[in-house]
């Protein structure tokens, strides 16, 4: 498979890990394999609102030929609305701004005023579902926009441009080191002024809020102090809290750069539970299909 598969796959994979500890308190349990039922009470392989909103960004993507956000927020809504892009055709967990953000634009909002762009608005929301946007020709702008449908802060913004540069620069078979030390560089701002040392702090230090900032620490540091797929994300899921969306996108990094399977890769087991894995392996060849033409 491709690495637009790699990614996805390692991204959902990881949020599916995370769904049942969602909340929890750090060192309350101990993740050590994919586990079912717990906070939303859904069985083994269930992923949420983080991999919804990516697969519903892919599909526009994979469909079009092109990034379009009015089209991206379209497909928000109908997974909103309609739980379409869900894996049982249930919306279980959605978080309050993008909630807004979807409400204000289903209300005949124009679409460059529905994202909240307060400092209170800078959840976790846009970051968690950017990832389709490094597999694609894309721009900084692509990235802007597409945050600000439901994330229109700087902050939430700048986090989405540092992680899609990270993925750019992964793609493009550089080391995590490189790909998160350059990556990194694209945005200097002083909400991200840890990162570049963020490998060294102690597990105490690191935050699993969803908090966009403590949500991008959280991942690299998950990233950078493994060195294979379910190392990361088993971290990442057993640092609590935000759990899903934590072990979702340090899961996309690390699903490029380790693949499936192997010693290091996407364990298939994991995969076998995924719900919906072979529309979600389509989407996957849609989009490889089309920019390959």
């Amino acid at each position: 498979m491709s690495k637009i598969y790699d990614g996805i796959m390692g991204l959902v994979v990881g949020d599916a890990l995370g769904v049942p500890v969602e909340f929890k308190q750090r060192d309350t349990y101990e993740v050590t394999d994919m586990i079912g039922y717990g906070t939303y009470n859904q069985p083994p392989g269930t992923w949420s609102d983080d991999s919804s909103m990516t697969l519903a960004t892919l599909e526009s993507i994979g469909r079009l030929g092109k990034i379009d956000p009015a089209d991206i927020m379209k497909n928000f809504y109908r997974w909103f609305e309609h739980a379409d892009f869900t894996p049982w055709d249930e919306v279980f967990d959605v978080g309050a701004g993008t909630q807004r953000a979807i409400s204000r634009y289903a209300q005949g909002m124009p679409l460059n005023s529905c994202g909240g762009d307060s400092f209170r608005d800078n959840g976790n929301g846009s970051l968690m579902r950017i990832l389709p946007l490094a597999l694609v020709p894309h721009t900084g702008r692509d990235i802007v926009d597409v945050s600000s449908l439901t994330h229109a802060h700087s902050i939430s913004q700048n986090a989405c441009l540092i992680y899609v540069s990270i993925a750019d620069h992964l793609l493009a078979g550089e080391s995590k080191e490189q790909a998160v030390a350059k990556g990194i560089q694209a945005i200097t701002s002083e909400e991200y002024a840890r990162l570049p040392e963020i490998h060294q702090c102690e597990r105490g230090e690191i935050k699993s809020t969803g908090y966009v900032v403590d949500t991008l620490e959280a991942a690299l540091w998950c990233f950078l102090n493994t060195d294979n797929y379910r190392g990361c994300v088993l971290t990442a899921v057993n640092l609590g809290d935000d759990t899903d969306t934590v072990a979702a996108i340090a899961g996309g990094l690390a699903g490029i750069l380790y693949g499936v399977g192997g010693d290091a890769g996407i364990p298939e087991q994991w995969i076998s539970n995924i719900a919906r894995k072979e529309w979600i392996r389509q989407l996957c060849e849609n989009v490889k299909r089309t920019f390959s033409e």
